[in-house]
C-alpha cells in the first residue's frame, strides 16, 4: 500500500515542530550571534549564503562553515569563546510567531506535541523565555539526538517515546533539511513560509494549518476554531 494510502488510514496524534524559522523568526538572531564569533576573532561577518547555512544547520556545523576560509584559525578555540559566551544575550533578537501560542493552546488537548531541532543547548532556555516548556512532551536537538538533523534520528526516538506510527504524525518545518528529515521516516511535511519546498502541505501561518485535511480529520465534531 502507498504511502499517502497509509496517511489516510491513520488518524493524526502527535506534532511536531522545528524551531528556527518556524516557531520563531530567529534569522537576525542567528546572524548576529555568528557575526559576534566572527567579529572576535577579527573576521568580515557572513556573506547572505552563509547566513541561510547557519540558519539550518547546527552550531557545530555552522562554526566550521563560516570559519572555513581561516584555516590558520583554530577552531578548538573558537568553540571555547562560544560557549564561554553562550547564546543567551541573543535570544532577544528572537521574535515568536504571533499566533504559536494559540495554535498550541488548540492543539495540546487533541494531539501529542514534540519538538525536533538542529539547536543544542539553546533549547530548553528558549522554551523556559517563552513559557512553552509545558505543551511539548518530547525536545530533540543536535545535543541529545544520536545523529543531527537531517538524519532521522530524533524523529524517531519521538516517536518511539509517544508510541506512534510515522503515518500518526506530521513535521512542521521550512527548509530542504527539513524535508529530508521528515523524509527518511517517510513522515508528512507541512512547508512553513516556503512555498518553493516540496511538503505535502504548505502554510503561511500557524492558524493555516488547522484547515489542513490531516487536522479537520481528527478534530473533534462541530469544532470551531
Amino acid at each position: 500500500m502507498a504511502a499517502k494510502d497509509t496517511f489516510l488510514e491513520m488518524k493524526l496524534k502527535l506534532v511536531i515542530f522545528d524551531c528556527d524559522g518556524v516557531m520563531f523568526d530567529s534569522k537576525f538572531a542567528n546572524q548576529t550571534y555568528y557575526n559576534y564569533l566572527l567579529q572576535h576573532f577579527d573576521y568580515p561577518p557572513m556573506d547572505e549564503e552563509e547566513l541561510e547555512f547557519v540558519h539550518i544547520h547546527n552550531v557545530m556545523e555552522s562554526t566550521r562553515h563560516i570559519f572555513r576560509h581561516y584555516p590558520d584559525q583554530d577552531l578548538d578555540e573558537v568553540d571555547s569563546y562560544r560557549q564561554e559566551t553562550g547564546y543567551s544575550p541573543f535570544l532577544q533578537y528572537m521574535n515568536i510567531e504571533k499566533d504559536l501560542v494559540r495554535f498550541l493552546d488548540i492543539c495540546k488537548p487533541r494531539y501529542q506535541l514534540a519538538v525536533s531541532t538542529n539547536r543544542t543547548n539553546t533549547m530548553e532556555p528558549i522554551l523556559e523565555i517563552f513559557k512553552l516548556q509545558n505543551y511539548f512532551t518530547k525536545v530533540m536537538t543536535a545535543e541529545n539526538a544520536r545523529r543531527p538533523k537531517p538524519a532521522p534520528d530524533a524523529l524517531l526516538e519521538i516517536l518511539e517515546h509517544c508510541n506512534c506510527k510515522a503515518g500518526e504524525a506530521i513535521y512542521i518545518g521550512d527548509s530542504i533539511i527539513d524535508r529530508e528529515h521528515s523524509a527518511a521516516c517517510d513522515m508528512r511535511l507541512i512547508a512553513f513560509k516556503n512555498k518553493r519546498l516540496p511538503a505535502e502541505y504548505h502554510v503561511s501561518s500557524f492558524m493555516e494549518i488547522l484547515e489542513l485535511p490531516p487536522f479537520l480529520e481528527s478534530a473533534p465534531p462541530h469544532t470551531l476554531f
